[in-house]
């Protein structure tokens, strides 16, 4: 059976582990692609280390050429966060019948935060032939982990969680996106203001594709979305996290001072319609010296269980998830399809061509 083709998109500190992953599992990368001008004109091995590979990171102006050239079954786009922001590459992996599996983390369930270009991807991906989807770590530690603890539930009444990862292990935009660097003023300015509004000023926003969603408001999607539970009420509040000494950022490439923003936590809740409430925070800051990834969620009803990951691996379980759910994206039907409509994610031993089904 023919190796799996890989496009790599997006050159940063994930295409690290994802390639890697992707070529100890049998897969093929064909292409790279960046829009960092330091990058381009290099051998993806200066990228991921290791031997020469032969594959040069290319500008990502001139994808379609490149995808015409070199045909991949799939495109690993490891970029930015919001969907708008990938959204004219995801279009010319598609239009070219190329599935996209993405981080992106509002594309791990974006019906529920800019529909009207979920749909339009949606309409295109059918159209092709070929599957859109998101996923990484919350994939596995704020979805299928979850809801397999639902399975061993009685009654729930509510669902809590609460997740932290270092910004400055991800990139400049997402470390933006959660307002490192900030003073609290300019973080309310920029970006707690946008949640202080009704539901129907919300819902305003989200269909005109201008929404801001923090990355528990598409967990909460997929979560309702696995355990078939209807969403009649959500919100979001998202409050500006603190050091109390200055910290350095690499990523950031400042001294964020004492008491300024480090990054932000936000609360997204959600009521439904079963009388299920869905309540998960997540934490995304410029980490201090005594500060660590950290995971608990609490499945609260008969009985209520709370499961604590100590210390997750964040970047390489969310490499891991996407190289292992490439099998997945390929062999679903044709659309932007969630992984909440997916398999259960696996460890997948052999090499990944080994797993298709078609």
């Amino acid at each position: 059976m023919e190796r799996i083709r890989v496009f790599q998109i997006g050159c940063g500190k994930m295409s690290v582990y994802t390639m890697r992953y992707a070529i100890e599992r049998g897969a093929k990368i064909v292409g790279a692609a960046d829009i960092n001008y330091n990058l381009i004109g290099k051998d993806i091995s200066e990228v991921m280390g290791g031997d020469k590979r032969n594959v040069i990171i290319t500008n990502v102006s001139d994808l379609d050429t490149y995808l015409e050239e070199t045909n991949p079954h799939i495109a690993i786009v490891t970029t930015m966060s919001l969907l708008k922001d990938i959204k004219e590459v995801v279009r010319t992996c598609v239009s070219h019948g190329v599935n996209v599996i993405t981080t992106c983390e509002e594309a791990f369930y974006a019906e529920n935060s800019n529909p009207t270009l979920y749909h339009e991807l949606d309409v295109l991906a059918k159209a092709n032939k070929c599957t859109i989807t998101g996923c990484g770590y919350q994939d596995i530690f704020w979805g299928n982990l979850i809801s397999v603890l639902g399975g061993t539930t009685h009654r729930i009444s509510k669902i809590k969680g609460s997740s932290s990862y270092n910004v400055e292990d991800y990139g400049l935009a997402l470390a933006k996106a959660h307002g490192a660097g900030l003073t609290l003023e300019q973080f309310d300015k920029e970006i707690a203001s946008a949640d202080r509004i009704s539901s129907e000023e919300r819902q305003n926003i989200i269909n005109s594709g201008n929404y801001a969603p923090s990355y528990m408001w598409n967990t909460v999607g997929w979560l309702a979305d696995k355990l078939h539970l209807e969403i009649t009420d959500i919100k979001q509040e998202c409050v500006p996290q603190t050091y109390k000494e200055d910290l350095n950022s690499d990523t950031l490439k400042m001294t964020i001072k004492a008491g300024t923003a480090t990054g932000m936590s936000a609360v997204v809740t959600a009521e439904t319609k079963e009388g299920i409430i869905l309540e998960a925070e997540c934490i995304g800051k410029v980490y201090g010296p005594d500060e660590v990834d950290t995971n608990e969620w609490t499945i609260v009803g008969e009985p209520e269980t709370t499961i604590t990951i100590k210390q997750p691996a964040t970047v390489e379980l969310t490499c891991a998830d996407i190289v292992n759910r490439i099998p997945d994206v390929i062999n679903a039907c044709p659309g932007f399809i969630p992984t909440s409509r997916m398999p259960e994610p696996i460890y997948r031993r052999e090499s990944l061509e080994k797993y298709l089904t078609e």
